[in-house]
């Protein structure tokens, strides 16, 4: 049953996250939240905290970014909740044609319904292959990109 409300919970919010809009996933984060996203590329690193984590699910959803949930397990307490999720994730460029495709896990604790630590894992090489697109391409979600409009904001907050 918990695996059955689960995954109905989380095609919602990939649905939303597929839409453009994270407000559904971030209703679920504990102010405390931590992301792990293993690996080299522009995606990976420990993401720490609630405005972080909004900042990574905002480039997420700016990237265009299409993720599914093909299986989700829900166990334990409410005040120790294990979820894991095995799905797939692609991009597809202007022209339809299919720039990037993966499979992922993560593996999340839950406490009381927020959600307080997640682990992600997919095939870092194919994720590190996207950077390179999205920087060939320039892309406005690749990294260049958000380094620059980075730099932008903190010349005119010195300017200011």
């Amino acid at each position: 049953m918990k695996s059955w409300l689960g995954k109905k919970l989380i095609n919602h919010q990939l649905e939303a996250l597929r839409a453009g809009d994270p407000k559904p996933s971030l209703r679920l984060d504990s102010r405390k939240i931590e992301m792990l996203f293993p690996g080299d590329s522009s995606w990976g690193g420990l993401i720490k905290g609630k405005k972080a984590h909004k900042a990574w699910l905002e480039r997420l959803c700016a990237a265009g970014l299409q993720l599914f949930a093909d299986e989700v397990i829900v166990k334990g307490t409410p005040w120790n909740t294990t979820i894991c999720i095995r799905g797939t994730d692609h991009l597809d460029d202007d022209a339809g044609n299919r720039v990037y495709e993966n499979r992922y896990v993560i593996w999340g604790k839950l406490r009381w319904g927020k959600l307080r630590r997640y682990e992600v894992y997919e095939d870092t090489v194919k994720t590190l292959a996207l950077d390179r697109w999205m920087d060939e391409t320039r892309h406005p979600a690749s990294a260049g990109a958000l380094s620059s409009a980075r730099r932008r904001r903190r010349e005119r907050r010195q300017a200011a």
